[in-house]
Protein backbone atom coordinates (compact mmCIF):
# COMPACT_ATOMS: atom_id res chain seq x y z
CA UNK A 1 0.00 0.00 0.00
CA UNK A 2 1.43 3.37 -1.01
CA UNK A 3 1.88 6.27 1.41
CA UNK A 4 -0.37 8.90 -0.17
CA UNK A 5 -0.34 12.62 0.62
CA UNK A 6 -3.47 13.92 2.31
CA UNK A 7 -5.69 16.58 0.76
CA UNK A 8 -4.24 19.43 2.82
CA UNK A 9 -0.66 18.16 2.36
CA UNK A 10 -0.90 18.10 -1.42
CA UNK A 11 -2.62 21.49 -1.50
CA UNK A 12 0.66 23.06 -0.39
CA UNK A 13 2.38 21.56 -3.42
CA UNK A 14 -0.23 22.86 -5.85
CA UNK A 15 -0.55 26.28 -4.20
CA UNK A 16 3.19 26.89 -4.26
CA UNK A 17 4.47 29.26 -6.91
CA UNK A 18 7.41 31.58 -7.50
CA UNK A 19 6.16 34.19 -5.02
CA UNK A 20 4.98 31.84 -2.26
CA UNK A 21 7.45 29.03 -1.52
CA UNK A 22 5.74 26.70 0.93
CA UNK A 23 8.54 25.88 3.35
CA UNK A 24 9.02 26.77 6.99
CA UNK A 25 12.47 27.50 8.36
CA UNK A 26 14.52 27.94 11.48
CA UNK A 27 17.79 29.64 12.45
CA UNK A 28 19.63 28.00 15.35
CA UNK A 29 22.69 29.82 16.68
CA UNK A 30 25.33 27.93 18.67
CA UNK A 31 28.44 28.62 20.70
CA UNK A 32 31.38 26.71 19.26
CA UNK A 33 32.40 23.92 21.67
CA UNK A 34 35.98 23.34 22.78
CA UNK A 35 36.23 20.34 20.52
CA UNK A 36 35.08 22.39 17.55
CA UNK A 37 32.19 21.98 15.16
CA UNK A 38 32.26 21.92 11.37
CA UNK A 39 30.32 20.81 8.33
CA UNK A 40 31.57 17.22 8.45
CA UNK A 41 30.42 16.90 12.06
CA UNK A 42 26.96 18.14 11.10
CA UNK A 43 26.73 15.64 8.23
CA UNK A 44 27.71 12.81 10.58
CA UNK A 45 25.12 13.96 13.14
CA UNK A 46 22.33 14.08 10.56
CA UNK A 47 23.30 10.66 9.23
CA UNK A 48 23.07 9.27 12.77
CA UNK A 49 19.62 10.75 13.43
CA UNK A 50 17.79 10.85 10.11
CA UNK A 51 16.41 7.36 10.62
CA UNK A 52 14.13 8.85 13.31
CA UNK A 53 12.38 10.92 10.61
CA UNK A 54 11.98 8.56 7.63
CA UNK A 55 10.11 11.19 5.62
CA UNK A 56 13.39 13.10 5.19
CA UNK A 57 14.66 10.37 2.83
CA UNK A 58 11.49 10.30 0.77
CA UNK A 59 10.36 12.29 -2.25
CA UNK A 60 7.00 13.03 -3.86
CA UNK A 61 5.91 11.09 -6.96
CA UNK A 62 2.82 12.07 -8.94
CA UNK A 63 0.21 9.59 -10.13
CA UNK A 64 -0.21 9.46 -13.94
CA UNK A 65 -3.27 11.35 -15.07
CA UNK A 66 -3.67 12.89 -11.59
CA UNK A 67 -6.08 10.06 -10.75
CA UNK A 68 -5.21 10.52 -7.09
CA UNK A 69 -2.94 12.51 -4.81
CA UNK A 70 0.83 12.00 -5.16
CA UNK A 71 2.63 9.46 -2.97
CA UNK A 72 5.73 9.40 -0.79
CA UNK A 73 8.46 7.00 -1.92
CA UNK A 74 12.02 6.36 -0.77
CA UNK A 75 14.56 8.29 -2.83
CA UNK A 76 16.99 5.63 -4.14
CA UNK A 77 19.49 8.38 -5.01
CA UNK A 78 19.31 10.15 -1.67
CA UNK A 79 22.43 12.31 -1.23
CA UNK A 80 23.04 13.65 2.27
CA UNK A 81 25.59 16.14 0.95
CA UNK A 82 22.98 17.71 -1.35
CA UNK A 83 20.60 18.38 1.54
CA UNK A 84 23.18 19.34 4.19
CA UNK A 85 25.11 22.31 2.85
CA UNK A 86 28.03 24.49 3.89
CA UNK A 87 28.19 28.29 3.99
CA UNK A 88 30.07 31.06 5.81
CA UNK A 89 29.71 34.77 6.52
CA UNK A 90 32.44 37.29 5.72
CA UNK A 91 33.86 39.32 8.58
CA UNK A 92 32.56 40.65 10.91
CA UNK A 93 29.83 37.91 10.85
CA UNK A 94 27.07 40.21 12.12
CA UNK A 95 23.40 39.50 12.76
CA UNK A 96 22.59 41.69 9.76
CA UNK A 97 24.74 39.51 7.50
CA UNK A 98 23.14 36.37 8.92
CA UNK A 99 19.67 37.84 8.31
CA UNK A 100 20.53 38.63 4.70
CA UNK A 101 21.74 35.07 4.14
CA UNK A 102 18.55 33.67 5.68
CA UNK A 103 16.44 35.90 3.42
CA UNK A 104 18.22 34.71 0.29
CA UNK A 105 18.03 31.04 1.24
CA UNK A 106 14.35 31.24 2.13
CA UNK A 107 13.53 32.96 -1.17
CA UNK A 108 14.46 29.83 -3.15
CA UNK A 109 11.99 27.00 -3.64
CA UNK A 110 12.93 23.43 -2.76
CA UNK A 111 13.68 20.94 -5.55
CA UNK A 112 10.55 18.79 -6.12
CA UNK A 113 12.67 15.95 -7.55
CA UNK A 114 14.29 15.32 -4.17
CA UNK A 115 13.23 15.09 -0.50
CA UNK A 116 11.79 18.47 0.39
CA UNK A 117 14.29 19.85 2.90
CA UNK A 118 17.68 21.52 3.23
CA UNK A 119 19.99 22.36 6.13
CA UNK A 120 22.92 24.80 6.09
CA UNK A 121 25.93 24.92 8.39
CA UNK A 122 26.91 28.60 8.52
CA UNK A 123 30.32 29.47 9.96
CA UNK A 124 31.97 32.81 10.60
CA UNK A 125 29.50 34.42 13.01
CA UNK A 126 30.97 36.98 15.40
CA UNK A 127 31.97 35.74 18.85
CA UNK A 128 33.01 32.29 17.65
CA UNK A 129 29.43 31.30 16.93
CA UNK A 130 27.95 29.28 14.06
CA UNK A 131 24.39 28.75 12.85
CA UNK A 132 22.24 25.99 11.40
CA UNK A 133 19.55 27.13 8.96
CA UNK A 134 16.80 24.66 8.07
CA UNK A 135 14.10 24.59 5.37
CA UNK A 136 11.26 22.04 5.41
CA UNK A 137 8.28 21.94 3.04
CA UNK A 138 4.77 22.13 4.49
CA UNK A 139 3.82 18.92 2.70
CA UNK A 140 6.20 17.01 4.98
CA UNK A 141 4.43 18.13 8.16
CA UNK A 142 1.26 16.07 8.27
CA UNK A 143 -0.04 17.20 11.66
CA UNK A 144 -0.11 13.68 13.13
CA UNK A 145 3.33 12.10 12.88
CA UNK A 146 5.07 15.40 12.21
CA UNK A 147 8.61 15.92 13.42
CA UNK A 148 11.31 18.15 12.04
CA UNK A 149 14.90 17.05 11.52
CA UNK A 150 16.19 19.94 13.65
CA UNK A 151 14.34 18.40 16.60
CA UNK A 152 16.12 15.06 16.47
CA UNK A 153 19.65 16.47 16.16
CA UNK A 154 19.31 18.33 19.47
CA UNK A 155 19.99 16.76 22.87
CA UNK A 156 19.57 17.74 26.50
CA UNK A 157 23.03 16.33 27.25
CA UNK A 158 26.21 17.76 25.69
CA UNK A 159 27.57 14.21 25.41
CA UNK A 160 24.67 11.91 24.45
CA UNK A 161 25.19 8.31 23.46
CA UNK A 162 25.48 8.03 19.68
CA UNK A 163 22.48 6.11 18.32
CA UNK A 164 23.16 3.09 16.13
CA UNK A 165 21.81 3.88 12.70
CA UNK A 166 20.78 0.67 10.90
CA UNK A 167 21.71 0.26 7.27
CA UNK A 168 19.09 2.01 5.17
CA UNK A 169 17.83 0.14 2.13
CA UNK A 170 15.34 2.18 0.09
CA UNK A 171 12.24 0.38 -1.10
CA UNK A 172 11.70 0.20 -4.84
CA UNK A 173 9.96 3.18 -6.45
CA UNK A 174 6.57 2.00 -7.77
CA UNK A 175 6.18 2.25 -11.52
CA UNK A 176 3.38 4.08 -13.36
CA UNK A 177 1.26 0.93 -13.69
CA UNK A 178 1.41 0.28 -9.95
CA UNK A 179 0.57 3.90 -9.12
CA UNK A 180 -2.45 3.83 -11.44
CA UNK A 181 -3.64 0.48 -10.08
CA UNK A 182 -3.40 1.71 -6.48
CA UNK A 183 -5.24 4.92 -7.38
CA UNK A 184 -8.05 3.05 -9.14
CA UNK A 185 -8.35 0.68 -6.19
CA UNK A 186 -8.68 3.60 -3.81
CA UNK A 187 -11.30 5.26 -6.02
CA UNK A 188 -13.31 2.06 -6.03
CA UNK A 189 -13.26 1.98 -2.23
CA UNK A 190 -13.82 5.73 -1.81
CA UNK A 191 -15.37 7.43 -4.88
CA UNK A 192 -15.23 10.90 -3.28
CA UNK A 193 -11.42 10.75 -3.44
CA UNK A 194 -11.46 11.80 -7.09
CA UNK A 195 -13.56 14.85 -6.20
CA UNK A 196 -10.96 15.81 -3.60
CA UNK A 197 -8.16 15.38 -6.10
CA UNK A 198 -9.91 17.51 -8.73
CA UNK A 199 -10.67 20.26 -6.22
CA UNK A 200 -7.09 20.48 -5.05
CA UNK A 201 -5.72 20.31 -8.58
CA UNK A 202 -8.01 23.23 -9.43
CA UNK A 203 -6.59 25.20 -6.48
CA UNK A 204 -9.95 25.52 -4.75
CA UNK A 205 -8.61 27.65 -1.91
CA UNK A 206 -12.05 28.44 -0.53
CA UNK A 207 -12.84 24.75 -0.13
CA UNK A 208 -9.55 24.14 1.63
CA UNK A 209 -10.07 27.10 3.97
CA UNK A 210 -13.59 25.98 4.77
CA UNK A 211 -12.29 22.55 5.73
CA UNK A 212 -9.76 24.04 8.09
CA UNK A 213 -12.46 26.19 9.71
CA UNK A 214 -14.54 23.04 10.23
CA UNK A 215 -11.45 21.28 11.59
CA UNK A 216 -11.22 24.04 14.16
CA UNK A 217 -14.33 22.54 15.68
CA UNK A 218 -16.61 25.40 14.65
CA UNK A 219 -15.14 27.67 17.30
CA UNK A 220 -17.64 30.47 17.71
CA UNK A 221 -15.07 33.17 18.40
CA UNK A 222 -12.97 32.20 15.38
CA UNK A 223 -15.97 32.05 13.07
CA UNK A 224 -17.31 35.38 14.32
CA UNK A 225 -14.07 37.26 13.67
CA UNK A 226 -13.36 35.52 10.35
CA UNK A 227 -16.81 36.44 9.08
CA UNK A 228 -15.99 40.15 9.26
CA UNK A 229 -14.05 41.80 6.41
CA UNK A 230 -10.32 41.91 7.04
CA UNK A 231 -9.13 45.43 7.93
CA UNK A 232 -7.34 47.34 5.18
CA UNK A 233 -3.61 47.26 5.80
CA UNK A 234 -0.34 47.94 3.94
CA UNK A 235 0.68 44.51 5.25
CA UNK A 236 -1.58 43.00 2.59
CA UNK A 237 -0.20 43.65 -0.88
CA UNK A 238 0.91 41.61 -3.89
CA UNK A 239 4.28 40.09 -3.05
CA UNK A 240 7.31 39.02 -5.03
CA UNK A 241 9.68 36.08 -4.80
CA UNK A 242 12.41 37.67 -2.67
CA UNK A 243 12.45 38.08 1.10
CA UNK A 244 13.93 40.14 3.91
CA UNK A 245 14.53 38.74 7.37
CA UNK A 246 15.10 40.38 10.73
CA UNK A 247 15.66 38.90 14.17
CA UNK A 248 14.95 40.16 17.69
CA UNK A 249 16.16 38.95 21.09
CA UNK A 250 14.05 39.74 24.18
CA UNK A 251 13.93 38.47 27.77
CA UNK A 252 11.26 36.01 28.92
CA UNK A 253 11.40 37.58 32.38
CA UNK A 254 9.98 40.83 30.96
CA UNK A 255 6.88 39.04 29.68
CA UNK A 256 6.48 37.26 33.01
CA UNK A 257 6.70 40.55 34.88
CA UNK A 258 3.93 42.09 32.76
CA UNK A 259 1.73 39.02 33.14
CA UNK A 260 2.22 38.99 36.92
CA UNK A 261 1.09 42.62 37.15
CA UNK A 262 -1.78 42.67 34.67
CA UNK A 263 -2.90 39.03 34.33
CA UNK A 264 -3.53 37.09 31.15
CA UNK A 265 -0.95 34.81 29.58
CA UNK A 266 2.55 35.14 28.18
CA UNK A 267 1.02 34.86 24.71
CA UNK A 268 -1.30 37.79 25.49
CA UNK A 269 1.74 39.89 26.43
CA UNK A 270 3.47 38.82 23.21
CA UNK A 271 0.48 39.91 21.13
CA UNK A 272 0.26 43.21 23.00
CA UNK A 273 3.97 43.75 22.29
CA UNK A 274 3.44 43.01 18.60
CA UNK A 275 0.40 45.34 18.53
CA UNK A 276 2.43 48.21 20.00
CA UNK A 277 5.27 47.62 17.55
CA UNK A 278 2.94 47.50 14.53
CA UNK A 279 1.22 50.68 15.72
CA UNK A 280 4.57 52.51 15.82
CA UNK A 281 5.66 50.93 12.55
CA UNK A 282 2.59 52.10 10.63
CA UNK A 283 2.79 55.56 12.17
CA UNK A 284 6.45 55.81 11.12
CA UNK A 285 5.26 55.21 7.56
CA UNK A 286 2.68 57.97 7.84
CA UNK A 287 -0.21 55.51 7.70
CA UNK A 288 -3.48 56.66 9.32
CA UNK A 289 -3.91 55.01 12.74
CA UNK A 290 -7.18 56.05 14.38
CA UNK A 291 -8.63 55.07 17.73
CA UNK A 292 -10.56 52.15 16.23
CA UNK A 293 -7.75 50.86 14.00
CA UNK A 294 -6.99 47.13 14.27
CA UNK A 295 -4.73 44.57 12.64
CA UNK A 296 -6.17 41.07 12.46
CA UNK A 297 -3.65 38.44 13.45
CA UNK A 298 -3.95 34.74 12.76
CA UNK A 299 -2.59 33.10 15.91
CA UNK A 300 -2.12 29.31 15.76
CA UNK A 301 -2.75 27.69 19.15
CA UNK A 302 -2.21 24.07 20.22
CA UNK A 303 -5.41 22.61 21.66
CA UNK A 304 -6.96 19.34 22.70
CA UNK A 305 -10.60 18.39 22.98
CA UNK A 306 -12.30 16.67 25.90
CA UNK A 307 -11.78 13.33 24.14
CA UNK A 308 -8.04 14.00 23.98
CA UNK A 309 -7.44 14.51 27.70
CA UNK A 310 -4.13 13.07 28.76
CA UNK A 311 -2.82 13.16 25.19
CA UNK A 312 -0.98 15.87 23.34
CA UNK A 313 -0.78 15.20 19.64
CA UNK A 314 -0.13 17.89 17.07
CA UNK A 315 -3.53 19.61 16.93
CA UNK A 316 -3.01 23.25 16.04
CA UNK A 317 -6.02 25.48 15.42
CA UNK A 318 -6.20 29.02 14.04
CA UNK A 319 -7.44 31.83 16.27
CA UNK A 320 -8.21 35.22 14.74
CA UNK A 321 -7.42 38.11 17.07
CA UNK A 322 -7.87 41.80 16.27
CA UNK A 323 -4.85 43.66 17.62
CA UNK A 324 -5.96 47.13 18.81
CA UNK A 325 -3.21 49.20 17.20
CA UNK A 326 -5.34 52.34 17.56
CA UNK A 327 -5.17 52.14 21.36
CA UNK A 328 -2.28 54.33 22.62
CA UNK A 329 -2.31 52.92 26.17
CA UNK A 330 -0.20 49.71 26.33
CA UNK A 331 -2.09 48.32 29.34
CA UNK A 332 -5.46 48.78 27.63
CA UNK A 333 -4.07 47.09 24.51
CA UNK A 334 -3.09 44.12 26.64
CA UNK A 335 -6.47 44.05 28.38
CA UNK A 336 -8.37 43.99 25.09
CA UNK A 337 -6.18 41.22 23.69
CA UNK A 338 -6.53 39.12 26.87
CA UNK A 339 -10.31 39.47 26.66
CA UNK A 340 -10.35 38.38 23.00
CA UNK A 341 -8.11 35.37 23.64
CA UNK A 342 -10.20 34.33 26.64
CA UNK A 343 -13.23 34.08 24.35
CA UNK A 344 -11.37 31.52 22.23
CA UNK A 345 -10.24 29.51 25.22
CA UNK A 346 -13.80 29.12 26.46
CA UNK A 347 -14.58 27.18 23.28
CA UNK A 348 -11.59 24.80 23.44
CA UNK A 349 -8.94 23.61 25.83
CA UNK A 350 -5.54 24.98 24.99
CA UNK A 351 -2.41 23.01 25.67
CA UNK A 352 -0.25 24.79 28.22
CA UNK A 353 3.35 25.75 27.64
CA UNK A 354 4.76 23.06 29.95
CA UNK A 355 2.70 20.37 28.26
CA UNK A 356 3.92 21.51 24.84
CA UNK A 357 7.53 21.34 25.98
CA UNK A 358 6.93 17.76 27.14
CA UNK A 359 5.72 16.92 23.64
CA UNK A 360 9.33 16.15 22.72
CA UNK A 361 12.84 17.27 23.51
CA UNK A 362 12.49 20.33 21.31
CA UNK A 363 9.10 20.73 19.61
CA UNK A 364 9.10 24.37 18.33
CA UNK A 365 10.17 23.63 14.72
CA UNK A 366 7.26 21.23 14.21
CA UNK A 367 4.73 23.45 15.96
CA UNK A 368 5.77 26.52 13.96
CA UNK A 369 5.38 24.45 10.80
CA UNK A 370 1.90 23.33 11.85
CA UNK A 371 0.95 26.91 12.62
CA UNK A 372 2.21 28.06 9.24
CA UNK A 373 0.20 25.27 7.58
CA UNK A 374 -2.93 26.53 9.28
CA UNK A 375 -2.22 30.06 8.04
CA UNK A 376 -1.49 28.88 4.52
CA UNK A 377 -4.87 27.19 4.35
CA UNK A 378 -6.74 30.49 4.51
CA UNK A 379 -7.35 33.05 1.82
CA UNK A 380 -5.86 36.52 2.10
CA UNK A 381 -9.24 37.97 3.10
CA UNK A 382 -9.18 36.32 6.54
CA UNK A 383 -6.23 38.08 8.25
CA UNK A 384 -3.48 40.69 7.95
CA UNK A 385 -0.52 38.99 9.65
CA UNK A 386 0.48 35.63 11.13
CA UNK A 387 1.95 35.47 14.64
CA UNK A 388 3.17 32.04 15.77
CA UNK A 389 4.41 31.80 19.36
CA UNK A 390 5.79 28.43 20.45
CA UNK A 391 7.31 27.83 23.90
CA UNK A 392 10.59 25.98 24.05
CA UNK A 393 12.56 24.41 26.89
CA UNK A 394 14.26 26.55 29.52
CA UNK A 395 17.13 24.08 29.79
CA UNK A 396 19.99 24.13 27.25
CA UNK A 397 20.02 22.00 24.11
CA UNK A 398 23.11 20.77 22.28
CA UNK A 399 24.08 19.61 18.80
CA UNK A 400 27.13 17.33 18.91
CA UNK A 401 28.28 19.11 22.08
CA UNK A 402 27.63 22.65 20.79
CA UNK A 403 25.31 24.63 23.06
CA UNK A 404 22.39 26.32 21.33
CA UNK A 405 22.11 29.99 22.28
CA UNK A 406 19.33 31.39 20.09
CA UNK A 407 16.49 30.00 17.96
CA UNK A 408 14.67 32.16 15.41
CA UNK A 409 11.71 30.74 13.46
CA UNK A 410 11.07 31.64 9.82
CA UNK A 411 7.34 31.53 9.05
CA UNK A 412 6.54 31.67 5.32
CA UNK A 413 4.37 34.29 3.66
CA UNK A 414 0.99 33.47 2.17
CA UNK A 415 -0.24 35.24 -0.96
CA UNK A 416 -0.90 38.88 -0.26
CA UNK A 417 0.90 38.73 3.10
CA UNK A 418 3.92 41.05 3.34
CA UNK A 419 4.98 40.06 6.89
CA UNK A 420 4.91 37.03 9.16
CA UNK A 421 6.10 36.94 12.76
CA UNK A 422 7.38 33.85 14.55
CA UNK A 423 8.56 33.56 18.16
CA UNK A 424 10.18 30.86 20.23
CA UNK A 425 11.07 31.06 23.91
CA UNK A 426 14.22 29.24 25.00
CA UNK A 427 16.66 29.40 27.91
CA UNK A 428 15.29 32.64 29.35
CA UNK A 429 14.95 34.41 26.00
CA UNK A 430 12.12 35.07 23.55
CA UNK A 431 13.40 35.10 19.97
CA UNK A 432 11.51 36.73 17.09
CA UNK A 433 11.95 35.91 13.41
CA UNK A 434 10.44 38.50 11.05
CA UNK A 435 9.98 37.21 7.50
CA UNK A 436 8.96 39.87 4.98
CA UNK A 437 8.55 40.58 1.28
CA UNK A 438 11.67 42.31 0.01
CA UNK A 439 9.90 45.03 -2.01
CA UNK A 440 6.87 45.70 0.21
CA UNK A 441 8.86 45.75 3.48
CA UNK A 442 12.05 47.63 2.69
CA UNK A 443 11.86 49.05 6.22
CA UNK A 444 11.42 45.76 8.09
CA UNK A 445 14.75 46.41 9.82
CA UNK A 446 13.08 49.12 11.97
CA UNK A 447 10.69 46.58 13.52
CA UNK A 448 13.23 44.96 15.90
CA UNK A 449 13.77 48.24 17.75
CA UNK A 450 10.02 48.91 17.81
CA UNK A 451 9.35 45.46 19.31
CA UNK A 452 11.96 46.11 22.00
CA UNK A 453 10.45 49.54 22.73
CA UNK A 454 6.89 48.17 22.85
CA UNK A 455 7.90 45.52 25.37
CA UNK A 456 9.79 48.10 27.45
CA UNK A 457 6.64 50.24 27.48
CA UNK A 458 4.63 47.34 28.93
CA UNK A 459 7.34 46.60 31.49
CA UNK A 460 7.44 50.26 32.50
CA UNK A 461 3.68 50.18 33.09
CA UNK A 462 4.15 47.14 35.32
CA UNK A 463 6.71 48.52 37.77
Amino acid sequence: MVDRLGVLDVSFLYLEDATTPMHVGGVLVFARPKGGFDYDRLVALVEQRIGQVPRFRQKVVSVPGHLSNPVWVDDPEFDIHYHVRHSALPKPGSDAQLSELVARLMSRRLDRRRPLWEMYCVEGLAGGRFALISKTHHAMVDGISAMDLSEVILDADPKPAAPIEPLWMPTAVPGPATLVADALGELARRPTAIVDAVRIAALDVRTTAARVVRAAGGLAATAKVAARPVPDSPLNVPIGSQRRFALVRTSLEDYRQVRAKHGGTINDVVLATVAGALRAFLMSRGEPVGGSSVIRAMVPVSVRTAAEQGALGNRVLPYFVELPIGEPNPVLRLSRISYAMAAHKEASQTVGARALIRLSGFAPPTLHALGARAAGSFARRFFNVVVTNVPGPQQPRYAAGAKMRDVFPVVPLAKGQALSIGLTSYLGGVFYGLNADRDAMTDVDVLPALITESLAELVGASE
